[in-house]
């Protein structure tokens, strides 16, 4: 199980957490991350579960979009274009960082956390997962506001569940 955050995360996460590794480690699947706005979170939740944690290959926290850029090779046009908490920025950081990784599944996570300035939704938040040989997949979620910890935490379980959907 999580040592580091155990008690601060919601019901049955943990559980799910360690089913993923174990699956992975089951199948010889490696995993990836590339996080924004939740800041290596789920990378720190996946290398905690003692036993399991040679599941998880690197994690890339890519804060700004030149670090989105320069780690995961995300084109510029692209972020000027949509802005760094888009869907098409959320497909190409996941699917950076299978390039840039051994990983067979990553996981990418961007979107507002807390409070932002003009312009920024509170909790909106969008997510891809990729895997080798499989279309990549989107997903945008609303969490509102739920202050940054609440909007970091709901990133994580929706990314526990893109990783379980890309492994069946």
């Amino acid at each position: 199980m999580t040592e580091t955050l155990s008690s601060d995360l919601p019901d049955g996460l943990q559980e799910r957490i360690l089913r993923v590794l174990e699956r992975a480690c089951d199948e010889g699947i490696l995993l990836a991350t590339a996080e924004s706005c939740t800041g290596g979170l789920l990378a720190s939740l996946l290398t905690d579960v003692d036993g399991c944690s040679h599941a998880f290959d690197r994690g890339f926290v890519v804060y700004t979009d030149e670090a989105k850029r320069q780690m995961l090779g995300v084109p510029a046009d692209m972020l000027e274009r949509h802005s760094a908490v888009s869907k098409p920025v959320a497909i190409a950081m996941a699917e950076g960082a299978i390039a840039s990784s051994s990983a067979e599944i990553a996981v990418s996570i961007t979107g507002f956390a807390g409070p932002g300035g003009e312009g920024a939704e509170e909790g909106l938040v969008h997510f891809g997962c990729a895997r080798r040989g499989r279309e990549t997949v989107h997903r945008e979620e609303r969490f509102g506001a739920l202050g940054r910890g609440g909007v970091r935490l709901r990133c994580i379980e929706t990314g526990v569940t893109l990783y379980e959907e890309m492994m069946t």
